[in-house]
């Protein structure tokens, strides 16, 4: 976690400390993006946009509070941004044709190959009734459960008061468990 001192370093554009913001911040921006997305080519670009517009945006960094609200919810803007354009809800979906599923290194003796087995249907089945979610409700399942954010930093993120994020979240997760009893064998 950077300090107060390096986030100064970071608001003045120092290139080792953009580094280091960069470093700590990437895997959880591209994470997010990818469960709102469902599509690594897509959260890969909307990744790449949201760090610039994160540079862009430096002056407004808080130094003395912890920067991932603030992150997330540039991110989350550019997520949004690409739903609302025109491009974005007439292109065709599809998989990467160069793209692999998911592995899981049976040779590291702790997991037997049933257990990998079931671990990535259950992957995939949530990862597809995420999919199904509106954005309004994939949104607070993913800041909350994948991201860590309580209920009020994501308030702050949706520009909702904290009640209202409370209660859309409780409304998400019945969704999700009743897609989640939809799609199971």
């Amino acid at each position: 976690m950077l300090s107060a001192a390096d986030l100064e370093r970071v608001r003045a554009r120092e290139p080792a400390a953009l580094e280091r913001f960069f470093d700590e911040h990437f895997d959880r921006v591209f994470g997010l993006l990818y469960r709102l997305t469902s599509d690594r080519a897509t959260a890969e670009d909307l990744t790449q946009e949201t760090f610039l517009k994160i540079h862009r945006a430096l002056g407004s960094l808080d130094p003395s509070r912890d920067p991932w609200p603030w992150v997330a919810t540039i991110a989350t803007n550019v997520c949004r941004d690409h739903w609302g354009a025109a491009s974005s809800r007439l292109q065709a979906r599809s998989d990467s044709i160069d793209g692999e599923p998911a592995r899981t290194d049976l040779r590291d003796g702790g997991t037997n190959p049933e257990e990998a087995t079931r671990a990535l249907q259950e992957a995939a089945l949530l990862q597809e009734a995420l999919g199904k979610l509106a954005e309004p409700a994939r949104l607070l399942v993913l800041l909350h459960d994948w991201q860590g954010l309580r209920h009020d930093e994501i308030a702050q993120i949706t520009g909702q008061s904290h009640a209202a994020v409370r209660q859309q979240y409780g409304r998400a997760l019945a969704l999700l468990r009743g897609l989640l009893g939809n799609l199971r064998p």
